[in-house]
């Protein structure tokens, strides 16, 4: 149960992963090179993305999962960066003997990216802490679709506590994966929902899906903003800020962290939807993926500043 009088505490559950980033002009063909404008070497992964999200917005947020052997360089590197956040890092399960994931990633001039990433098969044997102190003064929970195997037991949990579990899709999820029912409000990407349901167009997506899980349902389109069924089945679209965008990484994670935050302060989708939007787009204006989370300032500056713009705009 949420304290009244605090900021809501999202458990936020994934594997963390060390992200090597280059900045090209374009991505080299097959067989070939290219000199990198820059470099940099920051934390990543999906719920750690939407954890530091979570955090600079204004949310107690802690981090559940396995990462690496304590004797790694990559696992010291990631607590490193999640304690300068102020993420409550005691959930983090160390396995001995493996490897914490190891991207590398190039981002070229329109701030596409293109990546490569290892991750240890053994991550997902590992056992999370008990449910009792994971869910805690829980106020929302935001799982990576891709922690499943080890994860759908804690989620639905979570809902039996009434604690809302907000799932992060960045794959094809199978129709008879437990997160789709475990989970309370599904965030899928455009690719995923289409890959997930058989169906190349969005809304017919999320209609399918609807007829196998009773919870919500949203798909995120980059710039074409996000579609999603509300209440009644219908469905609505939520734009996108228009931004000039350097680096897209990490900005799905940021509109999962967002809207999982807005949601435990109470918000409604509508509003947590626009909420998230607005987070994400101000990602994308800076290099760094999750570690270019906006702070709570600029997101209610740039809602502010579209609501003011809409306003002055003569009806059709």
């Amino acid at each position: 149960m949420l304290r009244s009088g605090t900021a809501p505490r999202i458990l936020c559950i994934g594997i963390p992963v060390r992200d090597l980033t280059f900045r090209v002009e374009a991505v080299p063909a097959r067989g070939s090179k290219a000199n990198a404008s820059h470099l940099a070497e920051i934390c990543g992964g999906n719920a750690l993305n939407a954890a530091i999200a979570i955090a600079r917005l204004g949310g107690r947020v802690a981090f559940a999962g396995p990462m690496g052997d304590a004797r790694e360089t990559s696992s010291s590197f990631i607590l490193e960066r999640m304690a300068a956040e102020g993420i409550d890092t005691s959930h983090i399960v160390r396995m001995p003997d493996v490897s914490t994931p190891v991207s590398a990633i190039i981002i070229d001039a329109t701030g596409e990216r293109t990546l490569t990433i290892f991750r240890d098969p053994a991550l997902w044997t590992v056992a999370l802490p008990d449910a009792d102190e994971l869910l805690a003064d829980c106020g929302a929970l935001l799982v990576e679709s891709r922690c499943a195997a080890f994860a759908t037991g804690l989620c639905a949990e979570a809902r039996q506590r009434g604690i809302p579990v907000i799932v992060g899709v960045d794959r094809a999820m199978s129709l008879q994966d437990g997160l789709l029912m475990a989970g309370s409000h599904l965030l899928f990407a455009s690719e995923q929902v289409q890959e997930t349901s058989g169906v190349t167009e969005d809304g017919e997506a999320l209609r399918l899906l609807a007829k196998v899980t009773p919870a919500f349902l949203a798909a995120t389109r980059g710039p074409d903003g996000t579609i999603w069924l509300n209440e009644t089945g219908e469905l609505e679209e939520t734009a996108a800020f228009p931004v000039a965008a350097v680096d897209t990484l990490g900005a799905g994670d940021v509109f999962h962290g967002a809207f999982a935050l807005r949601l435990a302060e109470g918000a409604g989708v509508r509003e947590a939807l626009r909420f998230a939007a607005a987070a994400a787009a101000l990602k994308c204006t800076r290099h760094g993926g999750g570690q270019a989370a906006p702070q709570r300032i600029e997101v209610e500056r740039l809602l502010r500043d579209a609501g003011l713009t809409e306003a002055d705009r003569p009806p059709r």
